[in-house]
């Protein structure tokens, strides 16, 4: 973490925002709150509706039990939360899983919820943000937004198996792909499995 000329840790080093959306892989989210609460990190929650029934659908977690993994949560629609103002200062967010309308919404800059606009604000504020976008096969459309999200400093980080890291489960896998996208704030977890070169066959 960074320090002031005191010497002190700066707070803003010490939060980030979790945004969970819609698409197909809730885990993800969930296990980000879980790893950066082990790193000792503040963590700001916000969750659209339709995550909320992927929640239902592909974990045996409640909305409560998935509230109690963050330090903060924010409805979706307050917003006059902190986390809507550039002036609150955080390490960044990370949007696990991220849909395509979530993506779409913070590439146009026309938000129409708390998660869209933390985005927007991390972006104007040239904070680091990640989204996991979880959508396949792609068109045109959505390669085009991603595009202009890259250009406009957004990092996309779809969730992708790494093999090389041989997992054996599919807790596994999601624990490699939280903890590269980790990464990219700076953030050393420990499950993540390093590439450690070509070993002999």
């Amino acid at each position: 973490m960074a320090e002031d000329v005191n010497g002190a840790v700066s707070i803003s080093d010490n939060r980030i925002i979790v945004g969970i959306s819609g698409a197909s892989g809730v885990a993800y989210g969930v296990r980000a709150l879980e790893a950066l609460s082990e790193l000792g990190l503040e963590t700001h929650l916000v969750v659209t509706k339709a995550a909320l029934l992927t929640l239902s659908q592909e974990t045996d977690f409640t909305p409560d039990q998935l509230s109690a993994k963050a330090s903060v949560v924010h409805k979706l629609a307050d917003v006059g939360a902190t986390i809507a103002s550039g002036s609150f200062r955080t390490r960044g967010m990370i949007v696990a899983p991220c849909s395509v309308r979530t993506m779409s919404e913070i590439a146009t800059g026309v938000t129409s919820s708390l998660l869209t606009r933390a985005a927007d604000v991390t972006l104007k504020e040239r904070r680091p943000l990640v989204l996991m976008v979880r959508e396949t096969p792609l068109h045109l459309g959505h390669l085009r937004t991603m595009t202009a999200l890259a250009e406009m400093g957004a990092v996309i980080a779809p969730p992708l198996p790494a093999l090389y890291a041989r997992p054996g489960s599919v807790e596994e896998i999601i624990d490699q792909s939280v903890g590269r996208a980790l990464d990219l704030f700076g953030l050393d977890w420990r499950p993540v499995k390093r590439w450690s070169g070509l070993q002999p066959s």
